[in-house]
């Protein structure tokens, strides 16, 4: 469409990812890897200029009759530079009051305004919404660790999408239809898949170069004067969806509504579409409720009951492994070696670690039905009535 947007978009696929690399190489052999600010300038020097080359070469186009495809992926273009940027401390919210890149900032501003959604890179610019060009993806680097962690975290995605549109199947027929039993077992299958990946990931990838050379692309940003938290892995519908869905969280409890409403701009429009649609269904959870309510279950509806408790338990189990594989390991354990100075700007959401863990905790629990004694809100004694009723107690 724009020579332009094409020039930009082969700079992304490689220079980008050449400069970027090379800087990592030589972070990672620094006796603190932390301490990035100063290191090598004249490879900064050159992902700067460069890349802001290519901003203001599309800065003065007429950009109006882009298609929301296109747009969305030169909004995200634009904010993986900037979020590089941000990882080699040639900004930091911190200490800024304004983005010392306006042109980045205002065409970021120009494209999101457009499209609905926040002026800044999301996850799906790099997961589920990431064109490749004879087998080449966009991301920050060439590291070996990065694509992993790009590809498996598209592949867990993906299976839950799947198992929100296979749940999504079951509303129009009822939790008790008999065919409402086979999409259970799928449901349960789609998510079993994301344990698998979990696993196989947790065993390939590498922990010192994830937490000192991947994660440190995702942390906020300023886009003119606001501050925007970073791109996060659940910034998208489907894992809401099932949480919404099968029961376990609940728009009307404060924390999970707080978490739906904070996320929503950092997602696709189609997606923030779904979610608007999900938060005013009712739920499995309390449609089974009103079942068994009713009654002692015939045996097929008590094996539906059973199929999906299963899934409960699959969504579950994910979250706990994620939360205890990942967040423990790649990111709580490695940050006790930390500096103090370099805690401070250490999560995603830019808040203090400790607040994002104990939030991460409280998100598990909910999702498993844990019974907890401390205010935060989970179904562990409806799913307990519902076991009961089922004979799974």
């Amino acid at each position: 469409m724009h020579p332009e947007l094409d020039a930009f978009d082969t700079w992304m696929r490689s220079r980008f990812k050449d400069l970027n690399t090379q800087l990592e190489e030589h972070y990672l052999e620094l006796d603190d890897p932390a301490a990035v600010d100063g290191e090598e300038p004249t490879l900064k020097a050159a992902l700067v200029e460069e890349g802001s080359a290519h901003v203001a070469a599309i800065a003065g186009l007429p950009l109006l009759e882009l298609t929301a495809e296109v747009g969305y992926d030169l909004l995200g273009s634009v904010g993986m530079f900037m979020a590089a940027l941000r990882r080699h401390e040639l900004t930091n919210p911190d200490r800024e009051e304004r983005s010392p890149f306006p042109e980045a900032s205002a065409l970021a501003q120009r494209l999101a305004s457009g499209l609905g959604v926040a002026p800044r890179f999301a996850s799906a610019h790099v997961n589920q919404s990431n064109l490749a060009r004879d087998g080449v993806y966009k991301s920050f680097t060439w590291l070996p660790d990065e694509l992993l962690f790009i590809e498996y975290n598209t592949l867990g995605i993906l299976a839950t999408i799947r198992a929100a549109d296979v749940l999504r199947r079951v509303i129009p027929l009822g939790v008790t239809h008999p065919v409402s039993l086979q999409l259970f077992r799928d449901a349960r299958l789609a998510l079993e898949d994301i344990a698998r990946t979990n696993a196989e990931l947790n065993e390939r990838l590498d922990v010192r170069i994830f937490f000192y050379s991947v994660r440190p692309y995702f942390k906020p940003y300023r886009v003119g004067r606001q501050e925007y938290r970073g791109a996060n892995a659940g910034d998208f519908a489907g894992i809401n969806e099932v949480d919404l869905t099968l029961g376990l969280c609940r728009v009307a409890d404060p924390q999970y509504a707080a978490l739906v409403l904070e996320k929503i701009s950092f997602m696709t429009v189609d997606d923030q579409l779904l979610l608007q649609s999900c938060v005013r269904r009712a739920s499995m959870m309390d449609e089974w409720l009103e079942v068994v309510g009713r009654g002692p279950l015939p045996e097929p509806v008590a094996e539906n009951l059973r199929a999906y408790i299963a899934v409960c338990e699959a969504h579950g189990h994910t979250a706990a492994q994620h939360h205890d594989l990942f967040v423990r390991r790649f990111i709580e354990r490695p940050a006790t070696e930390l500096a103090e100075r370099h805690l401070k700007q250490i999560t995603a959401s830019g808040g203090p670690l400790p607040v994002l863990l104990h939030a991460l905790e409280a998100l598990r629990d909910k999702r498993l039905s844990a019974k907890r004694d401390d205010g935060v809100e989970t179904r562990y004694a409806d799913m307990q009535r519902l076991r009961a009723a089922c004979g799974l107690v």
